[in-house]
């Protein structure tokens, strides 16, 4: 039976024959397994053993419905863990159901709305919206990791996600890291500061804090990445420009079930050796016919700092564009 409350559902239903064992499989430790099914297709699912409840938007409620009734069938049969439970809905076709971009995307933050400044930061945040993988490149100034930030913040505080990693190349420490003071994490954090100065802004200093602890706020070097796999989270790789092919290749493996990426950078900043193809620049090439991925490629007029900012953007790009030509 449905009962309809304003715009959302409320469906009741219990799942037979009753056994407890099943429902435990099912469920999985602390009803790990229905967070997972709540978190990708939007909804709230409550039980008390096997008679269930699920709201939601009509749509969501009926998959949800759907992938409990069949993954409690499974039980029967084999263990349910999170990886069984997100390839079912992969499967299935059963996700998140992305709502059509609006004229303006809207960010709520301790210190207010958030919102695009400008068409194009407008277009950004409506691709990360849309998208799970969205590439943001331009020049410095333009609100690219700002924005991907607040983005990810906003998705964990609506339960979209259940964590977000923040990943940075160290490019200029290089094999120098060992020669500054302070354990790994003093040594890497000046990498990092940009990320943290938009979180504390967004969140506030306690309460970053309390989240790194828990790890629900994860900061670290690009390095570090290598044989994970980032499912439920919210990525945002930032200063990309500076990460090898290899790398760039490795960290977008990384990303899981139920996952959203951003990838920032400027390729005009590039800090490699000389003679290494940036993986930024490579990743534009390779995936630029993906219709599943977003790009937004900011300019010298998009940027929202100083005036004197965009002043000088402008002016490396023409020396550039002179350089250039003059090849």
């Amino acid at each position: 039976m449905a009962a309809v409350v304003g715009q959302t559902e409320r469906r009741t239903f219990s799942l037979t024959p009753v056994d407890n064992a099943r429902l435990a499989n099912l469920a999985g430790p602390i009803d790990a397994h229905l967070r997972v099914i709540e978190r990708r297709l939007g909804v709230e699912i409550n039980h008390r053993g096997a008679a269930f409840a699920v709201i939601g938007q009509n749509e969501a409620v009926q998959q949800a419905e759907l992938a409990l009734t069949d993954l409690y069938r499974l039980s029967e049969f084999e263990s349910i863990d999170a990886e069984r439970v997100n390839l079912y809905l992969q499967a299935a076709g059963l996700q998140d159901p992305v709502s059509e971009p609006t004229d303006e995307v809207q960010i709520r933050s301790a210190r207010g709305i958030i919102r695009g400044r400008g068409a194009r930061q407008i277009s950004y945040l409506q691709s990360i919206n849309q998208f799970d993988l969205n590439f943001g490149i331009g020049p410095a100034g333009t609100g690219k990791t700002y924005l991907a930030v607040a983005s990810a913040v906003d998705a964990l505080e609506r339960g979209a996600v259940a964590r977000i990693v923040l990943v940075r190349p160290a490019v200029e420490a290089g094999e120098k890291l060992g020669f500054l003071p302070g354990d790994l994490a003093q040594k890497i954090d000046p990498y990092l500061r940009p990320m943290y100065d938009a979180l504390y802004e967004m969140l506030g200093f306690d309460k970053v804090t309390k989240l790194i602890e828990r790890q629900v706020i994860e900061v670290a070097p690009l390095a570090f990445m290598r044989g994970r796999t980032l499912s439920e989270s919210f990525v945002i790789l930032d200063e990309a420009q500076n990460t090898t092919v290899e790398q760039m290749k490795m960290l977008l493996t990384r990303i899981g079930f139920g996952s959203k990426a951003v990838v920032t950078g400027d390729v005009t900043q590039i800090d490699l050796p000389r003679g290494v193809t940036s993986g930024l620049r490579d990743a534009i090439d390779v995936l630029a016919d993906i219709s599943t991925i977003g790009f937004t490629f900011f300019q010298a007029r998009d940027v929202v700092r100083h005036p004197m900012v965009m002043q000088i953007v402008n002016a490396y790009e023409h020396r550039d564009a002179q350089s250039r030509g003059g090849l």
